[in-house]
């Protein structure tokens, strides 16, 4: 997120799931509120993230979304074991730069997840 007044955005929310957990119907107000943000900011892949998310805790209730993966020393990829408020604060973080080029990659592996599980 780019402008002063998202990021105070993000980081409120942010504190709100450090705090609370995972509060599906405020984290959703929030995270639909941020996307309008995105919007004027014109980042199709944060505003597709932030809907996707949306609509996941809203189908699901929780945040259980298999988007990070470690690898052994074969090559082989196994997904990282988060619980629901772990997992979407690191979603939450890697947004506060998702200009970054590691980041965006990452955002891309959370957007493809989210739309597997979702359609």
């Amino acid at each position: 997120m780019k402008s002063i007044i998202a990021n105070d955005k993000l980081n409120s929310l942010i504190s709100l799931v450090e705090k609370k957990g995972i509060d599906s119907a405020k984290i959703i107000t929030e995270l639909k509120s941020l996307r309008e943000h995105a919007l004027i900011e014109k980042d199709p892949l944060v505003v597709k993230v932030l809907r996707l998310s949306y609509e996941f805790l809203n189908e699901n209730d929780c945040f259980n979304v298999k988007a990070q993966y470690e690898e052994d020393e074969e090559g082989n990829e196994y997904p990282i074991e988060l619980d629901d408020k772990e997992n979407l604060l690191y979603l939450l973080n890697l947004l506060k730069n998702a200009e970054h080029k590691v980041n965006r990659e990452e955002l891309k592996d959370y957007r493809n997840s989210l739309k597997m599980e979702l359609y």
